[in-house]
C-alpha cells in the first residue's frame, strides 16, 4: 500500500475519522491479524494498513511535518457497561541521558507527543480470555492537546519526573510520583534497565506515559459524552496541589461527628456502604453525586477508603481491598499484575474518623498517599511472588477448632499486606486453581503501615 498523502492537517484528520466504525480485518491488507508473532496489533494494523507508512520508533512524531504522533488505545465496559480506559497510553522510552540535558519543551516527551492522534478501538477477548482481535472496532478517533490548564499540571510532572534523574534518582522512579504524566515501567522483564547521568545504580527502563484515569476521562467525555462534576480547576490545583484542594474541602468538617456533618449538610445518613461516600460527596458540595462522577477523582485516579480509629488512637482493623482473584495470581507474572498495576497508579484518599467517649464517630482528618515505589518493589513483590508459589505448589487447607486455616500469607509473613477471608459466610467460596475450594480470601493492607501513615 502506498502512504497515505495530505497537504494540511484537517485532510489528515478527515480521513483518519474515515475509520471510525471500522473492524480490524476491514483494514487490514498484510494479513496482520494472523500474525501471532506480533504485539500491539491494534497499532500495526494502522500505521501499515490504513496509512501505510512502516512501523517506527522515532525520536519525533508520526506525521513531523504537522508534530501528530499517531496512538492506538483500548476502551473497556465496567460492570456498570459504561466505557472507560483499558489501561494507561504509554508513549515513548525515556533516554535518561538525554532528557537530563533537556527543558519541557526541547524533552522527548514534547517533540514527540505534544499533539496525538488517537484511535480509540473497543477490546473484546475470546473464550481464551486472549484480545479477539477479529472484533475489534475503532470506536473514535480524535486529534487530542492537552487543554492549557492541563497542560500546566504536565509540566509539573514532567519537571518531578525530570529532577529525579538529575538527582540520580531514576530508579526511584514511581508512577505514583505524578498527577497526569507518569513514567512507566517499559520492558520485558525487571531485568530492563537503562544507565542513568547521575548515578552508577541502573534504573528501570520506564516510558512517558498518560495515565489511566485521565485516559478514561478521555473516553467518558468523547465516547460515552458524560458530564462530569468538576470540585476545582487544573489551574488550582497546579498552583495549590490536589492534596492542598482537598484538605481545603474537608477541614471545615475536622471535629464533627458524622451524624453532625450529615445534619448541617441536610442529608440522610445511610447505614450501608453509601454511607461515607454520601457525607463525602456532601462536605465536596455535590450532593447526591456518585463520586465517580467527580471528574478529579476519575482523572487523578483516586479512590477512597475509611480509617476508624479507637478513642485512645489505636487501630484495630486492617483495610480489606478486592477479593483475590487467584486464576490471576497464579499465572501472570508480577511485572503484568494487577496489583502491581493497581498499587502504582492509583492515589488513596483515606477519611479518617475517630471514635469519642460515646462511641460517635468523629471526622479527623484526610491523607491522600500512594503506596512507595520501594515498598512496591520490596514488601508488595514478595508478597505477590510468595502467594504465587504457594497456589502453584497447592494450598494446603487445615481443618482447626474455629474452621480452616490456609497456608497463604498471613500478617506474621508480611509486614505490609496479607490475605484473610472477607465471605458473606462459610458457604461463600470460590475455587482455587489446584481444583480446591477455598472460603473467599480477600487482599488486606496491614493495620501498622496504617498507623504509620496517620501518627
Amino acid at each position: 500500500m502506498q502512504p497515505f498523502v495530505y497537504e494540511t492537517e484537517k485532510e489528515l484528520i478527515t480521513y483518519a475519522k474515515e475509520a471510525e466504525g471500522k473492524y480490524l480485518f476491514e483494514i487490514d491488507k498484510n494479513d496482520t491479524l494472523s500474525n501471532k508473532n506480533i504485539k500491539g496489533k491494534v497499532g500495526h494494523i494502522i500505521e501499515e494498513s490504513y496509512f501505510g507508512y512502516s512501523k517506527n520508533s522515532k525520536a519525533e512524531a508520526d506525521f513531523a511535518d504537522l508534530n501528530i504522533e499517531l496512538k492506538a488505545t483500548g476502551i473497556i465496559k465496567d460492570k456498570k457497561q459504561q466505557f472507560k480506559a483499558k489501561e494507561r497510553l504509554v508513549l515513548n522510552i525515556i533516554n535518561y541521558e538525554k532528557e537530563a540535558a533537556a527543558d519541557f519543551f526541547s524533552s522527548s516527551y514534547w517533540k514527540k507527543n505534544q499533539k496525538l492522534l488517537l484511535f480509540f478501538y473497543e477490546y473484546t477477548q475470546d473464550d481464551n480470555k486472549k484480545m479477539d482481535a477479529y472484533s475489534t472496532q475503532i470506536v473514535k478517533v480524535d486529534l487530542f492537546q492537552f487543554p492549557e490548564e492541563d497542560l500546566k499540571v504536565v509540566k509539573q510532572d514532567w519537571e518531578i519526573i525530570h529532577n529525579k534523574i538529575l538527582d540520580g534518582e531514576a530508579h526511584l522512579l514511581s508512577e505514583g510520583d505524578t498527577m497526569i504524566l507518569g513514567a512507566c515501567t517499559k520492558g520485558s522483564s525487571a531485568k530492563t534497565v537503562r544507565t542513568q547521568p547521575f548515578s552508577e545504580i541502573p534504573a528501570k527502563q520506564r516510558a512517558y506515559s498518560i495515565k489511566q484515569g485521565y485516559m478514561s476521562t478521555l473516553v467518558r467525555k468523547l465516547i460515552s459524552e458524560e458530564h462530569l462534576i468538576s470540585i476545582t480547576s487544573s489551574k488550582e490545583i497546579a498552583e495549590k496541589s490536589i492534596e492542598t484542594v482537598l484538605y481545603n474541602k474537608f477541614s471545615p468538617y475536622f471535629g464533627m461527628s458524622d451524624k453532625e456533618i450529615a445534619a448541617k449538610e441536610d442529608i440522610q445518613l445511610s447505614s450501608g456502604k453509601a454511607r461515607v461516600a454520601n457525607l463525602i460527596s456532601a462536605m465536596l458540595g455535590i450532593k447526591g453525586t456518585n463520586l465517580s462522577q467527580i471528574e478529579e477523582f476519575e482523572k487523578y485516579n483516586i479512590k477512597f477508603k475509611t480509617i476508624t480509629m479507637e478513642a485512645d488512637g489505636s487501630l484495630n482493623e486492617h483495610m480489606s481491598f478486592e477479593n483475590i482473584n487467584f486464576e490471576e495470581y497464579a499465572t501472570v507474572p508480577w511485572e503484568d499484575s494487577s496489583l502491581k498495576e493497581k498499587f502504582e497508579t492509583t492515589k488513596w484518599l483515606f477519611i479518617i474518623f475517630q471514635k469519642n467517649d460515646r462511641g460517635e464517630k468523629v471526622f479527623k482528618n484526610i491523607k491522600l498517599w500512594n503506596m512507595p515505589e520501594e515498598t512496591i518493589e520490596n514488601e508488595l513483590k514478595s508478597f505477590y511472588l510468595q502467594t504465587q508459589k504457594v497456589l502453584n505448589t497447592g494450598v494446603i487447607l487445615t481443618k482447626t477448632a474455629r474452621g480452616v486455616k490456609n497456608n497463604l500469607p498471613s500478617a506474621q509473613d508480611n509486614p505490609v499486606c496479607h490475605i484473610r477471608p472477607k465471605a458473606k459466610n462459610a458457604e461463600d467460596k470460590v475455587k482455587l486453581p489446584d481444583g480446591q475450594w477455598i472460603t473467599k480470601q480477600c487482599f488486606w493492607l496491614d493495620k501498622k503501615v496504617l498507623y504509620k501513615l496517620i501518627l
